[in-house]
């Protein structure tokens, strides 16, 4: 990165991962932990998805972030550290997995906080976070500040970073999309209900592709969300690495972690604020 976010690359390509392991299922109710299929589908993620791609990255040479649940690093002991220790960055990702969406302002708070304890108790760096499910609240990004992180990725109000003020101080948001989320594309359980499709990785590989290629046009930050209980499955980590083999190809494109980033963006005076407050709401006009 040089004197603005993007370094003068066409696009920058950021690739997180969220390592939610059995947080999204059991968020969606506790008696879904004695269902052992279902529990082994959400495991395979840490235990089989998250090394080969860790080996894959490293084969690749590219950094990455991993957006880790405090739950899973807590019932993992050693997970967090080690993703660090390649090199890559590890950030927030709630505590339980629950949207705060679902949440009263005391709980998001209190989950926020939790996870931030188990990452200290372990010697794991945060900087920055990522709500579950992209269901923010108007207090999430309040939260991020006042805790002293840089930088959130789970709002959609731009396809480049832009600053969001809050009352603890200005932080960079790094935006998301649907179209670049595998979840959107390989998620599939019969119960609890969190997708019902199982897309080609042919077909996946392709969009991100077409995506990418606008991206570069409008020199766009590429926020790539993946899963390894998904994309840690062999044809579609093949489809990952043919992924980055093609950006790496294009001959204008950077790879970097999310803090990265950030750091850039805080640095880059023509990184735009936008503004982050909710709609004023006529409760006549949309009730209830």
């Amino acid at each position: 990165m040089n004197d603005t976010w993007h370094g003068g690359a066409a696009a920058v390509v950021a690739l997180t991962f969220d390592v939610d392991a059995e947080t999204p299922i059991l968020a969606q109710g506790g008696r879904y932990a004695r269902h052992a299929s279902t529990m082994s589908h959400q495991s395979y993620g840490p235990d089989v998805g998250l090394p080969r791609i860790l080996d894959l990255l490293d084969e690749m040479r590219v950094p990455a972030t991993f957006f880790v649940p405090g739950w899973v690093a807590e019932r993992r002991p050693g997970l967090a550290a080690s993703i660090a220790e390649r090199g890559h960055e590890v950030a927030h990702h709630s505590y339980a997995h629950r949207p705060p969406t679902s949440m009263t302002p005391q709980e998001e708070r209190a989950d926020f906080e939790r996870a931030l304890e188990v990452f200290q108790a372990q010697g794991v760096e945060i900087t920055g976070h990522r709500a579950a499910l992209w269901e923010a609240t108007w207090l999430t990004t309040e939260l991020v500040a006042e805790y002293g992180l840089r930088y959130d990725s789970s709002l959609m109000g731009d396809d480049r970073p832009y600053r969001v003020p809050a009352a603890g101080g200005e932080i960079v948001e790094l935006p998301v999309h649907w179209s670049l989320d595998d979840w959107e594309q390989y998620a599939y359980l019969p119960e609890p209900h969190v997708g019902s499709v199982i897309e080609s990785p042919a077909k996946v590989l392709d969009l991100w592709r077409a995506e990418l290629d606008g991206m570069r046009h409008y020199r766009c930050l590429f926020n790539l969300c993946v899963h390894p209980f998904l994309s840690g499955r062999p044809g579609r980590a093949r489809a990952l690495r043919a992924f980055i083999e093609y950006a790496q190809e294009c001959g204008d494109v950077s790879f970097a972690r999310c803090r990265d980033i950030a750091a850039a963006a805080a640095a880059d005076p023509s990184v735009p604020a936008r503004p982050h407050r909710p709609p004023q709401v006529d409760p006549a006009v949309h009730p209830d």
